[in-house]
């Protein structure tokens, strides 16, 4: 019951101990691909929009999985990211965009539209 209380206020728990485990992984990481991580995970925390937990858990298991294969397999940064990281960022976010508050936004005015024009539930 106080689990419950405790994430209505600050979100799910389980988000929070898997992004903890995402850190961690990326703290496993050689320096100059943790250092690319870091600077993408500030991008998406900034840019992205994100206000869905589950997504965000997703984006960023799915960012270090891209990165220690990389590492891994000794694969340069820039042959990961390319030339224009902001591109790379954006596309890699588009992939998520279900996890926007834009999204829902977008969802309500289809909704708020249909309705003023008489083509919805409402």
């Amino acid at each position: 019951m106080v689990a419950a209380w405790v994430e209505k206020v600050t979100g799910s728990l389980e988000h929070k101990r898997s992004y903890r485990a995402h850190k961690a992984r990326i703290g496993e990481l050689p320096e100059n691909y943790r250092a690319a991580v870091q600077a993408l995970d500030r991008y998406f925390m900034y840019f992205g929009g994100m206000s869905d937990g589950e997504t965000i858990v997703r984006m960023l298991d799915d960012l270090a999985s891209l990165f220690e294969q990389a590492a891994a397999e000794s694969t340069p940064i820039r042959l990961v990211v390319g030339e224009d990281p902001v591109e790379f960022a954006e596309d890699f976010l588009a992939n998520y965009s279900e996890g926007q508050w834009i999204a829902k936004e977008r969802r309500r005015l289809v909704a708020s539209i249909d309705a003023a024009a008489g083509e919805g539930d409402g």
